[in-house]
């Protein structure tokens, strides 16, 4: 067996659990030995079936001598009933609603079988519901960790997908490690780095994380596939940067009047981390490689002022003069009401400049100024908007992921910017970046995510960073509550005083619609449909009430938020889809219920919603749940003074796993915990910016780094 053979190659695999491994892009050998456990579990001590005492938790070993379906005497319910055997006695084992295993654990099989023993009575004893894998053999003695189950203190669990379960990978992984196929892998990371930072070679790794003897081999493996994965991350970061910034760009000098004249209006002052983030920009476009940036604020800071100015300084620059048309900018946001809200915010901005903009997206195609309509966009057909934008007439486009097609072809584009650059990709940021058909453009990346230090040096080491720690003057604090079920009423009548006071407020949901009344959690969550008409009814009759939800239709939206902008409505009941960047000044209170179902970064970024203005804002968390872990998330969401510190408070909390959430990186869980570890990631870095300076500069190599499972 090699590391590149296909597991079907050996094992014959049931086609549920083949199409389960296809969903984890696991093919290989070498790829289901970096599929690794998400935790262990006490595996019990494993004893004879005669040594077995009620309340023990234990492991057996036993040849099954009876498999039959059965009910439940007293409520009937389906079970399966096995009989298994040792040389010392026999054990039954039932499971409840799971009949189905009856045929699965056929007789003559052998078993491991690991529960909490029950029975007053010696030969009365069982197991219910205990975990199970069929197993080759009885074990044998000899000490050799991979036959000697009674030196294994901690079993192995892994993530569970439709048709694959733990014991399954537990199993096969097992069968895997006994041919030794381990010792045949190349491992990607030098010894001479190895030996520096105490780290084991590949081989023993795999052997430690599947198969440890204690928490201290786990702990080594962990380490060392942690520091693997930040070093092999780093690599790419480090790879993707100097291969951007080989290229040519646009030599983009502001000219300083003018821009000093586009601050004067502003209807704000901007603030010291403001000027000093536009000076770091323009910095940058003065040179004759491509800016890349990372513009990190909290909710509030004033990203979207730090963006016009930069695309001022880009569209009334002298090489913009130079240019046959003006020099093009390219502005990329995750939604498309997030890229209308801009787009208008632009409008503003430019309303006393000749400079044409436009919005496009999957729904939309608006130029401003109209012909017909002084001061406001009109629609016009999207053909005549791609050609304007490809004979580079309009300077400025706004767009979601529209931007990226094919279809989309600038003349001079000399500056990309995109918001909330966590939503997209890597290579959805390289397709727009491409679009630069004369010169590479500059990038500018911002988000409103803060994030650990760690996690920056990992994620963003490509990019130079700029932090906004400062919100404009007059932004009061929030006041965060948590809500208890009997406290209501009164949140209930905070926000009417509120909106006595002509001001606004967000309602938000976890769900669209109402669940199934099956389910378990059919009465915990409430759903923006029926919670939009249950407040209208019964509690805030005298208001204006609407509803938005990712289920509407892109015009459907527009018109809500509009409506909301304009206080056409009182409230807004809403899903997330209001998380990130809409600006309603006038909101001044948000309740979130099934707050313990969002994650931290959500909670923030969705109170973000009523900081906007000077007024006093609140923020209240209304849950059900009394988990100590919910509840001390809340809590710390409840503390933090802002984002940077709650970013911080909640990699101690959760290790990084919530608030700049894994899934959204492209980093494991295993990096991820690793995260809270500075020294590692500075080692990681440090190896990694070796690694690259002694790779040929002339082209991009791919490591052989076998690539970490992600799902």
């Amino acid at each position: 067996m090699n590391p590149a053979d296909k597991l079907t190659a050996h094992f014959r695999i049931p086609p549920p659990v083949l199409s389960a491994l296809t969903k984890l892009k696991i093919e290989t050998v070498g790829e289901l030995l970096y599929y690794f456990p998400s935790k262990y579990g006490a595996q019990g001590a494993t004893k004879s079936i005669n040594a077995l005492t009620h309340g023990d938790f234990a492991t057996v070993y036993g040849r099954i001598i009876s498999s039959e379906t059965k009910k439940a005497w007293k409520k009937n319910i389906p079970m399966a009933e096995v009989v298994i055997e040792d040389d010392t006695g026999r054990l039954r084992a039932t499971w409840f609603h799971q009949a189905y295993l009856a045929k699965k654990l056929r007789m003559g099989s052998i078993v491991r079988m690991s529960g909490t023993v029950g029975g007053k009575q010696a030969n009365a004893l069982y197991m219910a519901n205990p975990e199970f894998e069929e197993v080759p053999s009885l074990p044998e003695g000899g000490g050799d960790r991979l036959f000697d189950t009674a030196a294994l203190a901690l079993t192995p669990m892994y993530p569970e997908r439709r048709g694959i379960s733990s014991l399954w990978i537990q199993h096969h992984i097992k069968r895997i490690l006994q041919t030794g196929v381990q010792e045949r892998m190349d491992d990607p990371i030098a010894k001479d780095v190895l030996v520096r930072y105490h780290l084991p070679s590949l081989a023993n790794a795999v052997l430690y994380i599947h198969m440890p003897r204690n928490e201290r081999e786990a702990e080594a493996a962990r380490k060392r596939f942690a520091f693997e994965e930040v070093y092999f991350l780093q690599i790419e970061r480090l790879r993707l940067r100097e291969n951007y910034r080989s290229e040519s760009a646009w030599n983009i000098i502001a000219d300083k009047k003018e821009l000093s004249e586009f601050e004067e209006r502003f209807t704000f002052p901007l603030t010291s981390a403001q000027k000093r983030a536009v000076l770091d920009i323009e910095s940058d476009l003065k040179e004759t490689h491509p800016m890349l940036r990372l513009l990190e604020g909290d909710v509030g800071s004033g990203k979207t002022a730090v963006a016009a100015m930069s695309a001022f300084a880009v569209v009334s620059s002298n090489a913009s003069r130079k240019a046959s048309e003006t020099l093009q900018v390219a502005y990329m946001s995750p939604t498309e009401i997030l890229a209308t809200q801009h787009f208008h915010s632009f409008i503003k901005y430019f309303k006393h400049l000749d400079i044409p903009i436009a919005l496009l997206t999957g729904s939309l195609a608006l130029k401003y100024p109209s012909k017909t309509i002084s001061g406001s966009p009109t629609s016009v057909p999207r053909p005549q908007l791609l050609k304007w934008i490809e004979e580079g007439v309009i300077p400025i486009v706004f767009g979601t992921h529209a931007l990226i097609q094919k279809k989309v072809i600038f003349k001079n584009l000399a500056y990309v910017i995109i918001d909330e650059q966590h939503r997209f990709g890597i290579e959805q940021r390289g397709k727009l970046a491409r679009k630069g058909a004369i010169q590479m453009p500059h990038l500018l990346s911002m988000t409103a995510t803060p994030i650990p230090r760690t996690l920056a040096l990992t994620i963003h080491g490509d990019l130079d960073i700029t932090l906004l720690d400062e919100l404009p003057q007059g932004r009061k604090k929030i006041e965060t509550k948590i809500v208890s079920p009997n406290m209501r009423a009164a949140v209930y009548e905070a926000i009417r005083t509120e909106l006595r006071k002509d001001r606004q407020a967000f309602v938000i949901c976890p769900r669209v619609f109402e669940p199934d009344p099956d389910k378990e959690d059919a009465l915990i969550a409430k759903s923006v449909t029926a919670e939009a008409i249950r407040l209208k009814d019964n509690i805030f009759p005298e208001y204006r009430i609407a509803s938005l939800h990712g289920k509407a239709t892109p015009k459907e939206k527009e018109e809500t938020m509009r409506k909301f902008l304009e206080h056409e409505t009182d409230i807004l009941v809403a899903t997330s889809v209001v998380e990130v960047g809409v600006n309603v000044p006038n909101a001044t209170v948000i309740l979130i219920e099934g707050a313990e179902r969002f994650g931290l970064a959500q909670l923030h970024q969705l109170r973000g919603r009523v900081q906007r203005s000077e007024h006093p804002p609140f923020c209240y968390l209304a849950t059900e749940t009394s988990s100590k872990k919910s509840m001390e998330r809340l809590r710390a969401l409840v503390s933090a003074k802002n984002g940077f510190e709650l970013a911080e408070m909640d990699l101690s909390l959760r290790g990084a796993g919530e608030l700049a959430g894994g899934k959204q990186w492209g980093v494991s869980d295993i990096a991820m915990d690793a995260i809270k570890n500075l020294r590692l990631v500075e080692a990681a870095r440090k190896e990694a910016i070796e690694y690259v300076k002694q790779l040929p500069s002339s082209k991009s190599e791919k490591t052989k780094r076998k690539l970490v499972h992600m799902e």
